[in-house]
């Protein structure tokens, strides 16, 4: 299929947050035409204000949103998946590609729903994809292919970076890079109070943590390097000071802050 979308049409089945966030980055994007695009929402005043918001066709009817469909999203929430593609079953063939960012739904239980040879790619990105520097991990079921993957790939593209992996690595990407931004925000937000508790603002405070953290990950992915070997330039002595009058603050809050996994 590849990564040329002229002509293309595509459905986007549950357009809310993350759904929303890649209909609105594609069509602003022009990667899709909103004459060519479709989406669906669960209630019709959703449907009508996301539809004129959006300038595209959006309903409540996710059988009839896949006629004709050569790209299908589907973005409804993981319990519901089974649901929405026995909806949609009898209006699809093999020649659609089904792109699923429903956390924790192998490909496998969509592709035995479906009950035919359709192609089908598993991504999962993240919530910084609204602005357009997300991460999408991305997997292809038994009967995707190379060129299904580029189409993904491409597609993902449009609101951060993306990486291909097999599909026994997904669960980890979706604890990792997925639910990675509530950790990172956990930390930016005990480096800020540890500002605070120093004596700044909380406005600058926030400022260097945000921008501190911004920048640290900028150098990892621009040099390549391994994090640790990123603090090898900076004057040790002054690193150990402040590691350890900050941290004194920081570990603290973000101990108290940090959700406990059972």
């Amino acid at each position: 299929m590849g990564s040329d979308f002229a002509g293309k049409r595509v459905a986007v089945l549950g357009a809310g947050k993350m759904g929303g966030i890649l209909l609105k980055a594609l069509l602003e994007k022009g990667l899709l035409s909103p004459q060519a695009t479709v989406a669906t929402v669960q209630h019709e005043e959703r449907a009508r204000a996301l539809g004129q918001r959006l300038n595209v066709p959006v309903g409540t009817d996710n059988a009839a949103a896949v006629r004709g469909a050569d790209i299908i999203f589907v973005c409804v929430k993981p319990q519901v998946v089974q649901e929405v593609i026995e909806q949609i079953r009898p209006n699809i063939s093999n020649k659609q590609l089904i792109i699923s960012v429903a956390a924790s739904v192998p490909t496998s239980q969509i592709e035995k729903a479906l009950g035919r040879e359709v192609p089908v790619v598993r991504a999962m990105p993240n919530t910084p994809c609204v602005l357009g520097c997300g991460m999408t991990g991305i997997c292809k079921g038994k009967f995707a292919d190379t060129s299904h993957l580029e189409t993904a790939c491409a597609l993902f593209s449009v609101v951060g970076k993306t990486v291909v992996v097999d599909e026994k690595h997904m669960d980890a990407v979706t604890g990792l890079s997925a639910s990675g931004p509530a950790y990172i925000y956990i930390i930016l937000e005990s480096l800020a109070e540890a500002g605070v508790k120093l004596g700044l603002p909380r406005d600058i405070a926030t400022l260097l943590a945000a921008q501190t953290t911004l920048g640290a990950a900028t150098v990892v992915l621009e040099t390549g390097d391994h994090p640790a070997c990123s603090t090898a330039g900076e004057r040790a002595g002054e690193r150990v000071r402040a590691i350890v009058r900050v941290s004194r603050w920081s570990l603290g809050f973000a101990r108290a802050r940090t959700p406990v996994l059972h």
